[in-house]
């Protein structure tokens, strides 16, 4: 492979993200350097963040060399694969493994975006300071700069699960309900902050038993202003009643107050009445970026869709996926209805693959998503929303004020699982795990070091950290109480996902 290595920074779309992030890329590009130049290779750097498509285009386009874009922060996926797509040069991404710097969050969703159109690429990252110090991060950057890929071991990906006669029977129940009537997912716009990875689209969901129907949010404006002055009455008094915490008017949210949570609620029921008009069993709600600047986040709103206690509640979650993540809402959706028919709670949580450490002896992930996980999560009881808080998002990110739907994860066992697309058909990884209960020290650290607004799940994966950074095919991971995983496994492949099992060895 040649010497010459051009460095490149994927952005945000945001020029305040980028600004913020600019010390710790430019920290994090040096050490790149220097560990480049200590197995004897020359870089260069392609100016400035790339923080539009046509800027990927313009920029990594034209460049035959190999290629490492530094992950540090959030940025968007298309801003790395629409510049290298249909090009074959060897291109890596390296990450520091930070949970103030999400760079590792860009990483996996940038990966499942380049996945998902056939682009190869590698994988480093390090938690090192000096990363020449990290002896496995240079074995792995020499071994690129050499032979222009990365070998990862494969000891905890699996192709098939043995298959209890009991969970087929379960699974084989739900596949023949689905395919009574197919999964229809109303789709609230479309693939959120470039994550492309998460769009699937008719032609791979109707095969699995899937249909999306799209509304132009523009909808939500409109419709908004017709809903009832009383409902929103009788849904603000619903949720206080219910238990629900609201952190008004703190130092740095002073915009924060009962109005933005009215007009969060008004947000709510316009979507619950276009679920009822549609039919819809579940929905994917892309809000940003066209509703940033014009409504406040739909965080709140889709930590009550993914809670049986909500206002004008039919005693059944609705699974709402954030971001229009396809990845996420199909799994949601599959598990839920498992966990119904097993005589367990419905509820499936969304979250962002955010940070992680070694805890115990064992390694913990920091799951962590800005709103959208729903209550049962805090309190494990289905008719209260007891443990859930409300901060106002941070207003860097969320101009219009708005709240968050948050709290602490109780400990439990879970199921996990993540669809997208690969080879250009739809995988499905399942594994098993468990959420466990940090010291409050060691919550506090973890939770401070990230975003400490948002919902708060400390889960062993069952894996390792190599394994899932690795192989992991997305930012995003669907979570739920309870064992459904032979179930998952065996439903998945009825419907016709390849699927792939992600557990420790002899596991």
């Amino acid at each position: 492979m040649t010497t010459r290595i051009a460095i490149f920074w994927p952005g945000d779309y945001r020029a305040k993200p980028n600004e913020m992030a600019l010390p710790q890329v430019t920290q994090a590009t040096v050490q790149l350097e220097r560990a480049l130049e200590r197995i004897g290779r020359h870089s260069y750097r392609v100016e400035g963040f790339l923080t539009r498509p046509h800027e990927a285009i313009e920029k990594l386009g034209p460049i035959d060399d190999p290629m490492i874009g530094v992950c540090v922060h959030w940025f968007y996926g298309p801003h790395t694969t629409d510049g290298v797509v249909g090009k074959d040069n060897p291109l890596l991404l390296a990450s520091n493994f930070s949970g103030t710097w999400p760079g590792l969050v860009g990483l996996l969703n940038t990966g499942a975006c380049l996945e998902s159109v056939g682009r190869r690429f590698s994988r480093v990252w390090t938690s090192a300071d000096d990363w020449t110090t990290d002896d496995a991060c240079m074995a792995r950057l020499e071994q690129w700069c050499t032979t222009g890929r990365i070998d990862y071991p494969e000891n905890e990906v699996r192709y098939h699960a043995a298959i209890f006669p009991d969970a087929a029977v379960i699974a084989q129940r739900v596949y023949d309900d689905i395919r009574r009537r197919r999964v229809l997912a109303l789709m609230l716009g479309d693939t959120s902050m470039g994550m492309i990875n998460g769009c699937f689209g008719p032609r791979l969901l109707n095969p699995v038993g899937f249909t999306e129907h799209k509304v132009d949010q523009a909808w939500l404006i409109d419709r908004g202003k017709r809903i009832d002055e009383k409902r929103i009455d009788a849904a603000l008094g619903f949720v206080r009643d219910k238990g629900e915490t609201f952190h008004y008017g703190a130092e740095g949210a002073e915009d924060f107050d009962e109005s933005a949570t009215r007009e969060q609620l008004r947000d709510y029921l316009t979507v619950l009445d276009l679920a009822a008009e549609f039919k819809a069993d579940c929905i994917g709600w892309q809000y940003q970026l066209g509703l940033l600047p014009l409504r406040p986040p739909s965080d709140f709103s889709e930590g009550l869709f993914n809670s049986v206690c909500r206002p004008e509640s039919n005693g059944d979650t609705i699974v709402c996926s954030t971001e229009a993540d396809q990845g996420n809402l199909v799994p949601m959706e599959l598990m839920k209805r498992l966990l119904r028919a097993k005589g367990l709670h419905q509820a499936v949580m969304f979250h962002d693959v955010r940070w992680g450490g070694e805890h115990d002896g064992r390694f913990v992930w920091v799951l962590l998503n800005s709103g959208s996980c729903g209550a049962y999560a805090f309190n494990h009881q289905p008719d209260t929303l007891a443990g859930v808080h409300s901060y106002r998002q941070p207003a860097g990110y969320f101009p219009v004020p708005g709240g968050t739907f948050t709290g602490e994860s109780l400990p439990g066992a879970v199921t996990w699982a993540r669809a997208y697309i690969k080879e250009g058909v739809l995988w499905m990884d399942v594994g098993r795990g468990e959420v466990v209960k940090l010291p409050p020290e060691t919550r506090d650290a973890c939770w401070e070091g990230t975003t400490r607004e948002w919902p708060f799940m400390a889960t062993d994966l069952g894996i390792s950290r190599e394994t899932l950074m690795a192989h992991y095919l997305s930012n995003h991971i669907a979570v739920a109480y309870g064992d459904v995983f032979d179930e998952m496994v065996a439903l998945s492949q009825s419907l016709g996902f390849k699927v792939r099992v992600l557990a420790a060895a002899g596991s």
